[in-house]
This record gives C-alpha cells, structure tokens and sequence, in this order.
C-alpha cells in the first residue's frame, strides 16, 4: 500500500475476472520503486526495489514486463491501487496535479483508449487517466485535495463511496474509491466486483467511432 499495489486490490482485481472466466494478463514496468517503505513501521528502509520483481510476489511469477504489453490486444485494462500508482506508474505523489505518467504505462494505456478498450482504474490510480484523457470523469471517493488536483488537470470528479463505481460512457473508464475511502476489504470488493463487471460488459459492447470518445 505504501510503495507499490494496495495487495487487497490487486487480489480482488485478479479475483473478480476469474470467476467471470475472463483470462488475466499481470503486467509491470521493470524499474526501481521509488522507495521501499517498511509496512510495519511506515517508514523508508533505504533499500533498492524493482517494480517488476516486487510485482511477481502478488502474480505468484506469472508477470509480464510491461514493455512487451500491446494494450490495443487486450479487450480491458485494469490499474489497482496503492501509492504505486503514485509513485512508479506516475509521480503524482511528488508533483501532484503536475504530475507524468511512467512512458510505458502512457502507451498502453493510449493503445488501449485508441482502440475503443475500456479502462478500470481503483484507488488512486484515477490520478492517471486524469492526466492522459482530458475530461474523463472519475473517482476517487471524498478525498478533497485528490479531487482539486483531478479538476486542476482538466478531468472530471464524482464524489462516490467505495462500494460504488463512477462509469464515463463516453471515454470508456470505470472508477472505485476502494481505500481511499472504504471502512474495510468487504467495501472494496463490491466497488471492484462492479468496475470488473462494468468493464467487461463495455468490452463485450460495439466499440463506439473515436470522435465520439473524444
């Protein structure tokens, strides 16, 4: 939850898919972290991390480096949570509403939205579809400064509580508070169980013309 994916995420993200049948592809950029942080203390270690390998333990090996990711040959993609997606996947948690978007997670995500593909994005990780598609709206519960820096990079925020979603038809993206505001893991599951279901209901939908997706 500190320095990479909030773990309870990523296993209902993996969980929700399965038991629709839908087959799973786990992907990460291989990089440093930009910290490790020790959870039980909260503090930094000073200890050096890759992205990709700490990303393994929660894919139990099975992982691709996120070079290799076409995301126009996926039919969704999903990004969890976790101060990660703050700190590897972007560096929103340093710069805020001036943030970037790690390259590699910039082109999968712009293959993906290119090729009509729905995207789901949980927690935090809303921060990063604010900043590559202008006027989504999102999600990101009730946190008010998350939310102004979200309306400052042009997008959109509707204030939801975690056992809810916000969907944007028109950009095809699906948002859950899950920790950001939930009271517990029960909360959390039934806001992913609903974007995973969100999201595959669009990836099984005619793919709208591009100009109407802006």
């Amino acid at each position: 939850v500190y320095d990479g994916s909030e773990i309870h995420e990523a296993v209902l993200t993996l969980l929700h898919p399965d038991r629709c049948g839908a087959e799973v592809v786990m992907a990460a950029p291989d990089k440093p972290q930009m910290h490790v942080v020790d959870h039980l203390s909260g503090e930094p270690t000073g200890e050096t991390r890759n992205v990709l390998v700490e990303s393994a333990r929660i894919a139990r090996g099975k992982i691709a480096d996120l070079a290799s990711i076409d995301g126009a040959a996926f039919d969704a993609v999903v990004l969890p949570g976790g101060f990660g997606a703050a700190k590897n996947l972007s560096d929103f948690a340093s710069r805020g509403e001036a943030c970037a978007v790690d390259p590699g997670v910039e082109r999968v995500l712009s293959e993906a939205h290119r090729a009509g593909r729905p995207i789901g994005v949980l927690c935090i990780s809303p921060v990063i579809a604010a900043r590559l598609l202008p006027g989504v709206e999102v999600t990101i519960g009730n946190d008010t400064q998350t939310a102004r820096a979200i309306r400052a990079m042009g997008a959109g925020h509707a204030e939801r509580q975690a056992d809810d979603i916000c969907i944007d038809e028109r950009l095809r993206v699906v948002s859950t508070p899950a920790y950001m505001s939930a009271r517990g893991i029960g909360e959390v599951d039934q806001g992913i169980g609903q974007v995973i279901e969100a999201v595959l209901q669009m990836a099984a939908a005619p793919v709208p013309p591009a100009a109407a997706r802006g």
